[in-house]
């Protein structure tokens, strides 16, 4: 498979252009990339006898996946604005020190990540709702996956460096290659063979190891303009170190503080309704994944154009792609609310047939979505709060939403004001409402308040 060597351009001036030319890769790699996990969730939930059941134990594993994911994108987003920024101002030589700073970062943690794991494992599981009956099945998933993080880092938090460099379709080719290898894997281990859980996990490894190999190539066969060192000791890397970690908190924050929704929700769901409703927020969260893709895409494709944009001082560019970006997010979560609170099933039929759960999922998925419209002004507020570079905005807001609204809703709805089920999934939307608008309003007079607006480029 052939990487692509064409570069987006992100002086052009052609703002719409260059988002859609970034997005629509990153479009395709969000998609090939969910595979990895939502392919596992499928053919799991279809294991005959135990399929309902297991899909309920691997989901306990996804407050521990996300914690991977979040450190991944602390040094990924974190540093790829920066990077970006460098790149607009020409200064490739820093831009080169903050790409490995980044690289040395993601090496460490997952090492420190997978070590942790292995050992404590059991006891974090059940810190997260597992009884004593999923605990064998969601440790065994756990313990095998977690021998890929290493390549899952790498390739995931390298990929953000090297869209920012306008390669964007290089990601996505490796990608595609770990997420095909993933596709055909999984039902020959988990039924060929019959392992069953542990198949699936298996085949997701071997596919991290692939879509490395691929990012791997790039990186070193001449096509990267930066060259990459893994020394793990650099004392001049401290201070890029700081200010990725720094900029990195606010998505980090939100991937942790997704994890603490995760938690939560298992926890009083498997107290009020049992495993039965482990498994609706299994489907639930695994339908969210799927649907959230095409506008995260969006906004990882208007991320480095605004941050770009913003070294380069040219307001008119940043502010054109805000507008091209809530353009395309609001009209997408609209639909995407309409199908949900039409067609429902259309959904939880990909993961589940079972009776049981095709009724309470029903139910949940439609409270669940309720005020989804609104998640489109969170995903433009805090994309261009990352963008730009606006920490302590981009960490609030991270916060705010999940930490501060949906974990103490999660508790107070079900067990304060006795709504049951309902209350855990009606969080939701409460969040969307309150936070997206909060996150949106707060951005725009930011904005329009930036110091360099009065100093900068304001032509287009």
């Amino acid at each position: 498979m052939k990487m692509s060597s064409k570069k987006v351009d992100f002086s052009d001036g052609r703002v719409t252009l260059d988002i859609v030319r970034c997005a629509l890769p990153m479009l395709a790699a969000q998609i090939l990339s969910l595979l990895y996990s939502i392919v596992d969730r499928i053919y799991i939930g279809r294991i005959p006898g135990e399929g309902a059941a297991a899909l309920g134990a691997v989901g306990l594993c996804f407050p521990f996946i996300t914690i991977v994911a979040a450190f991944t994108n602390l040094y990924g987003m974190g540093g790829a604005p920066l990077f970006a920024m460098e790149l607009g101002r020409q200064n490739k030589e820093k831009a080169g020190m903050i790409m490995n700073t980044a690289c040395r970062l993601l090496i460490i943690t997952a090492i420190l990540i997978m070590a942790l794991g292995q050992l404590l494992g059991g006891r974090i599981l059940l810190l997260f709702g597992a009884g004593a009956k999923m605990l064998p099945v969601s440790l065994s998933y756990l313990r095998i996956y977690l021998i890929g993080t290493l390549p899952l880092m790498i390739s995931t938090g390298m990929s953000t460096y090297i869209t920012a460099q306008g390669y964007a379709a290089t990601g996505m080719v490796a990608v595609a290659a770990g997420a095909v290898a993933n596709l055909l894997l999984d039902p020959v281990l988990i039924f060929v063979l019959g392992m069953g859980v542990r198949g699936a996990a298996v085949a997701t490894v071997l596919s991290q190891f692939l879509s490395l190999a691929f990012i791997m190539r790039f990186l070193f066969n001449g096509q990267n303009e930066f060259p990459v060192t893994f020394s793990l000791s650099s004392p001049s890397s401290l201070p890029y170190a700081r200010d990725i970690i720094s900029l990195g908190t606010a998505p980090f924050i939100m991937q942790v503080t997704n994890t603490l929704v995760t938690i939560s929700c298992n926890q009083v769901l498997m107290h009020i309704g049992g495993a039965l409703f482990v498994s609706v927020m299994t489907i639930i969260s695994s339908a969210r994944s799927i649907l959230d893709v095409p506008v995260m895409a969006i906004t990882e494709g208007a991320s480095p154009i605004i941050s770009y944009n913003y070294g380069a001082r040219k307001r008119a560019h940043v502010k054109k792609a805000i507008k091209v970006l809530m353009a395309f997010a609001f009209p997408y979560t609209l639909i995407v609310w309409g199908l949900i609170m039409t067609f429902p099933e259309l959904f939880i039929r990909i993961f589940s047939s079972d009776p049981a759960l095709m009724t309470e999922a029903t139910r949940g998925m439609r409270l669940y979505f309720a005020a989804f419209i609104f998640q489109s002004f969170q995903y433009c507020g805090q994309t261009v709060f990352k963008a730009l570079g606006k920490r302590k905005h981009a960490i609030f807001f991270s916060l705010f939403r999940k930490a501060i609204l949906v974990v103490p809703l999660t508790y107070l709805l079900p067990l304060v004001f006795g709504m049951g089920t309902d209350g855990v999934f009606l969080a939701e939307p409460i969040s969307n409402l309150v936070g997206g608008l909060a996150c949106f309003i707060t951005m725009l007079i930011n904005f329009r308040r930036d110091p360099f607006g009065k100093k900068g480029n304001q032509s287009v």
